[in-house]
């Protein structure tokens, strides 16, 4: 192919397409994150971030915590295989043509990255929610004690108090984990097929 304006417009598709993709898959392991943040501020840990070495930024400890967690489970159900085949049947679904771009300017793709975005905060939401509940009411029950004992000094008991019960909740759900991330991984498999559907067609 002669390297003229069409070869051009096909490197920039291809980059387009990847981004798109990288982006989805990441947007199921920014959940996990994500919830984690959100139990690190209620169980107290918020203020303890660690240094994540692949991005330079600081990122919560539990989210830590989960994210490997889910990277093992993703490994050990032979996820990584399944992503590098949905990279190769994309070819399948969207042809080497330019046409990707009049789909991309009838903005179902600005449609889908919105809803993908919004649903991973739903997600984050319902994974964090049991944790952030427990130590909600660990919080209305020191407003309790403050009221009914003001002798006792609140902040220094409900700080330990926070992380005993995050840390117990933690443990009783942990074995519930692999559930959920399965699930997320379903979800992320099923954002990569209806983004395949938006930028191409179906293969018969």
């Amino acid at each position: 192919m002669p390297a003229d304006l069409e070869y051009i417009l096909l490197i920039l598709r291809e980059v387009l397409i990847g981004l798109l993709i990288g982006f989805a898959a990441f947007l199921i392991f920014a959940v996990i994150q994500t919830a984690g943040s959100f139990i690190d501020i209620q169980i107290g840990f918020g203020i303890a971030n660690v240094i994540d070495p692949m991005t330079g930024t600081s990122a919560p400890v539990i989210g830590n915590f989960k994210y490997i967690f889910a990277t093992l489970i993703f490994f050990s159900i032979n996820g990584h295989h399944y992503l590098l085949d949905a990279v190769i049947r994309s070819y399948n679904w969207i042809p080497l043509n330019n046409d990707v771009f009049l789909r991309m300017a009838s903005g179902n793709v600005t449609e889908f990255l919105v809803s993908a975005f919004g649903q991973s905060f739903v997600l984050a939401f319902q994974m964090a929610a049991p944790l952030v509940a427990a130590l909600f009411l660990t919080d209305v029950a020191l407003g309790f004690l403050a009221r009914t004992a003001p002798q006792f000094n609140v902040f220094v008991i409900g700080i330990p108090l926070k992380i005993i019960v995050g840390l117990a909740m933690l443990m009783l759900l942990v074995s519930g984990f692999i559930y959920a991330f399965e699930h997320l991984f379903e979800v992320m498999f099923r954002a990569l097929h209806n983004l395949f559907g938006i930028l191409g067609y179906q293969p018969s």
